[in-house]
C-alpha cells in the first residue's frame, strides 16, 4: 500500500477516550464522520492544542520555494510532528525523503509507507539494524541511509549485517562533530579514518557526510553565526578530502546534510555550493512547517535575513480560566502536560477571542496541569473564558498529543475543524 493510502486510511480511525482532545460526544464516530459535521472551537473542550490549515499551508509554500531557489533538497526532519499526513505534504512538495531520531520512529514511517528515510544517528542496536536490513532486502524501491562517527561503529555494524546475511549494503554518511557537543567525529582526520573503514567494509556503503550546526549555537548574534559558518566549513574540508581520497562509493547518490530550523541561510551559504548532478545538498529543517510564536520565530532565517515571506506560527494553545484567586493571577486549565515550555513559556494572545483583556499580561510558570497568568488587576478576564496562547518550541508540543484539530482560521472567533492530525510518538 502506498504512504499516501494508509494515511487516507487515518480517517476511518475510529473516536474515543484514547484522544484527550476529542470530546466525550464524539466518542464512536470515525475521523471523517467527525470532520463531515464541521465542528468548531466551542465543541472541544480544554487544554487543546490546535493547528492551523493556512499558515501549515503558507509554511509549505514558503520552504519548498527557498530550497528550489536555492538549489538544495530538504529532508525534514519528521521527530517534530511525528505526523505521517504532514510528512506526507511534505513529500508531495518536493521533499527528498524523511528525517528520523531512532528505530522506533523509522518503524512509524516505513508501516506508513515511506520510500527514502534518513536516520540523524548511529544504528548500533542489533535489533534494530536486523530489522532495518530485512526492509532493505524485502523492499528494492526502499532507500535508508544512517550516520557514524567511529570505527568501532563501522565495525560493530559490519559485524551484525555479516552475521545476519543481509544481502543489501547498508548506505551510511560519516558524521563530523563539535568537540563537548553531542555526536560525530571530533576533528576531519578522524573523520577521514572512519571512512576509509565503511569504503573497506562489504556491508556499508560510503554514501555521504553529515552534521548539525544546532550544536554549535543556540542564538543568533554576529559571534555565534560565525562559529556555525566555521563549523559548516569543516564539512566542506572533510567533503574535499573524501572526494581526493576516492572514499565515496561511485554507485552511491552522495549526500552532505546539515541544516536544522534556525541556521538554514548559512548551510545554503557555506554547503550549497557543494551541490552538482552527483552530490544533494540536503537540508533537515523540522520545524518550518509548523513554526512557533518563541524560539524560532526570534531564531529561524526567515525572521532575520531570507525573503520578504516570513513563517507563521500554525499551532496554538487553548486553556480556560479556572481561578482568579488574586487580583493579578489567573490559573488556567492547561500546563506542561499539555503545552511546550522548554525553550519559553506560553504567551497569552486572546481570551474569548479579545486580546483587550490580556493586553500586558505574561505567563510567569506551568505546572504539570496549570498555566500562572499574571495580568492588569483590573483585567475583565473572567472564570470559564478560553485563552488563547502562542506557543515555543513545536519540537516539544506535539508529543503531548496523539490527534490535533486543525482549524479554518485560528484568529477567527469560532473556527472550524477542518482536519484531525494523528501523531505517532
Amino acid at each position: 500500500m502506498t504512504a499516501t493510502a494508509t494515511v487516507a486510511g487515518l480517517a476511518d480511525e475510529v473516536l474515543d477516550w484514547r484522544f484527550k482532545a476529542i470530546p466525550a460526544s464524539a466518542w464512536g464516530v470515525s475521523v471523517r464522520e467527525l470532520l463531515a459535521s464541521r465542528p468548531r472551537l466551542s465543541d472541544f473542550g480544554t487544554p487543546l492544542l490546535t493547528l492551523d490549515a493556512g499558515a501549515l499551508a503558507a509554511n509549505l509554500e514558503t520552504m519548498a520555494g527557498y530550497c528550489a531557489s536555492a538549489g538544495v533538497g530538504l529532508a525534514p526532519h519528521g521527530k517534530t510532528t511525528m505526523a505521517p499526513a504532514l510528512w506526507e505534504r511534505q513529500i508531495a512538495a518536493g521533499a527528498w525523503g524523511i528525517t528520523l531520531a531512532n528505530v522506533p520512529q523509522l518503524r512509524v514511517g516505513r508501516a506508513f509507507g515511506q520510500r527514502r528515510l534518513q536516520l540523524a544517528n548511529a544504528l548500533v542496536d542489533p535489533i534494530g539494524l536486523r530489522w532495518i536490513a530485512d526492509e532493505l532486502d524485502a523492499d528494492p524501491d526502499f532507500s535508508f541511509v544512517s550516520w557514524v562517527d567511529s570505527v568501532r561503529t563501522v565495525e560493530l555494524m559490519s559485524g551484525l549485517l555479516h552475521a545476519h546475511g543481509a544481502r543489501r549494503p547498508v548506505d551510511v554518511l560519516v558524521e563530523i562533530g563539535q568537540p563537548g557537543a553531542r555526536t560525530g567525529a571530533r576533528d576531519i582526520e578522524e573523520a577521514v579514518g572512519i571512512a576509509r573503514a565503511v569504503a573497506e567494509s562489504p556491508r556499508l556503503r560510503l554514501a555521504g557526510i553529515a552534521g548539525y550546526e544546532g550544536v554549535v549555537a543556540h542564538a543568533a548574534s554576529p559571534r555565534d553565526l560565525e562559529a556555525v559558518s566555521a563549523y559548516l566549513r569543516k564539512l566542506v574540508a572533510l567533503h574535499e578530502r573524501l572526494t581526493e581520497a576516492g572514499l565515496y562509493d561511485p554507485s552511491a547518490e552522495i549526500v552532505v546534510t546539515a541544516g536544522g530550523s534556525a541556521f538554514f541561510d548559512q548551510v545554503v551559504e557555506v554547503l550549497g555550493p557543494l551541490a552538482s548532478s552527483n552530490v544533494n545538498v540536503l537540508l533537515r529543517s523540522g520545524a518550518y512547517l509548523v513554526h512557533d510564536d518563541g524560539f524560532y520565530r526570534g531564531i529561524s532565517p526567515f525572521g532575520r535575513s531570507v525573503g520578504d515571506s516570513p513563517l507563521i506560527s500554525a499551532m496554538h494553545g487553548w486553556a480556560r480560566v479556572l481561578s482568579r484567586p488574586e487580583p493579578d493571577l489567573a490559573l488556567l486549565d492547561g500546563g506542561k502536560r499539555d503545552f511546550p515550555f522548554d525553550e519559553g513559556l506560553p504567551t497569552p494572545q486572546y481570551a474569548n477571542g479579545d486580546p483587550g483583556p490580556v493586553a500586558g499580561a505574561s505567563v510567569t510558570a506551568v505546572a504539570d496541569q496549570h498555566t500562572f497568568l499574571r495580568l492588569d488587576p483590573g483585567s475583565t478576564v473572567k472564570v470559564g473564558e478560553v485563552v488563547r496562547l502562542g506557543l515555543s518550541h513545536p519540537c516539544t508540543a506535539m508529543d503531548k498529543w496523539s490527534l490535533i484539530p486543525v482549524f479554518d482560521d485560528s484568529s477567527s472567533t469560532d473556527p472550524i475543524v477542518v482536519d484531525l492530525i494523528r501523531t505517532f510518538f
